[in-house]
């Protein structure tokens, strides 16, 4: 399936899953969405876990923590899935006959039929999903699992409307390690303080920044579920009883909260960006613009305003971005004017900046 339409697909059905989406792609691709605009050719800027040497050396993160309170026993479960950005390289190639048989050399621009692909830098989804871990075991001994991502090389033919070869997209990731350590501890009675610490080891030495981010965890977060009758706590409004331990827990680089239907408890991301408890997207949104300090509005109206060359240009580019000039193109008058403005009502003991809604992804 179309990794556009898969995503679509996944967010109606599962509401949190779209909140941890829109943090996923957080930065992914920014306005004007074209490829020759600098913070296009300056990508990756948001949530990296990078290799420890060129982390260091730079001062970028090379390792992320969260610790979270969740109320249960010991016999009670989690689960913690930790996902993140893969980058890709997407080189167009022409295949050319050597002494050693046909090869694929790669090419500034390769037509097939009406569509001309560039080179340029993309990104695949990575998940690491650990289940069922028992809190009381946690205690006692840390679970270690290790990312393990082989590099990769995949070849996609293309063909003119004949059906005759013209090349190729030849697609390459380098190889990714790190580790997810989980351990648990008791800090109050019935609630248990749990440690995510995610770090990248790749063995990677070098201080080139487009090979460093090949080898990055990007716009890394992390969901966790909790399975009995108690739940997470929130640590930006906890009960006045855990406050104390609440702010004892260090997060670094990342920021945990509550999501899920208003109420609930059993889910918490650990996201990259600061957000609410129980973070929305707004039902107005037509869909992802990958700017959450931006106004879909404004950010509409900029795509419709584009040169028919810019408009090209975008469409020989990411997928993702020739969804939103599509989407941004097909909108109605009415679609429009519902991004103008929204009033709503909120709860009496709520301050109106409590819930903020953003566009395409969760209020920041």
């Amino acid at each position: 399936m179309d990794p556009v339409k898969q995503q679509a697909k996944q967010q109606v059905e599962d509401p949190v899953r779209r909140i941890a989406q829109a943090v996923l792609y957080e930065g992914y691709l920014l306005w004007p969405y074209r490829q020759s605009a600098l913070k296009n050719r300056h990508r990756w800027t948001l949530g990296g876990i990078h290799p420890r040497a060129y982390g260091t050396a730079g001062g970028d993160a090379w390792y992320a923590q969260t610790q979270c309170l969740v109320e249960a026993a010991p016999e009670d479960t989690v689960d913690v899935e930790v996902r993140f950005l893969h980058a890709v390289a997407y080189d167009p190639a022409r295949p050319r006959e050597d002494g050693n048989g046909t090869r694929l050399e790669p090419v500034p621009e390769l037509m097939a039929g009406d569509r001309r692909h560039l080179p340029r830098e993309e990104a695949t989804e990575r998940e690491v999903p650990v289940c069922d871990l028992r809190l009381g075991a946690l205690v006692e001994h840390p679970h270690r699992v290790p990312i393990d991502v082989p590099a990769g090389r995949e070849v996609e033919w293309l063909s003119d409307p004949s059906g005759r070869r013209v090349g190729a997209i030849v697609r390459t990731w380098r190889k990714v390690r790190g580790e997810v350590e989980i351990r648990a501890e008791r800090s109050a009675p019935g609630v248990f303080r749990l440690t995510v610490l995610v770090v990248n080891t790749s063995g990677w030495e070098g201080d080139d920044r487009e090979e460093a981010m090949r080898r990055t965890l990007l716009s890394c977060h992390t969901v966790l579920r909790a399975h009995g009758d108690g739940g997470f706590v929130s640590l930006m409004d906890p009960p006045a009883e855990l406050r104390t331990v609440a702010e004892g827990c260090r997060n670094i680089g990342v920021w945990p909260v509550l999501v899920g239907p208003e109420g609930t408890r059993d889910t918490m991301l650990s996201a990259p960006i600061i957000l609410y408890d129980h973070p929305e997207i707004a039902p107005e949104s037509p869909g992802d613009l990958f700017d959450s300090t931006e106004i879909d509005q404004l950010l509409t109206l900029s795509v419709l305003s584009l040169t028919d060359e810019e408009r090209r240009e975008i469409r020989d580019g990411d997928p993702r971005a020739r969804e939103i000039l599509d989407r941004c193109a097909s909108l109605t008058p009415d679609q429009l004017m519902r991004l103008h403005g929204t009033l709503r009502d909120v709860r009496p003991d709520m301050r109106p900046d409590m819930r903020p809604m953003t566009g395409e992804g969760p209020g920041t």
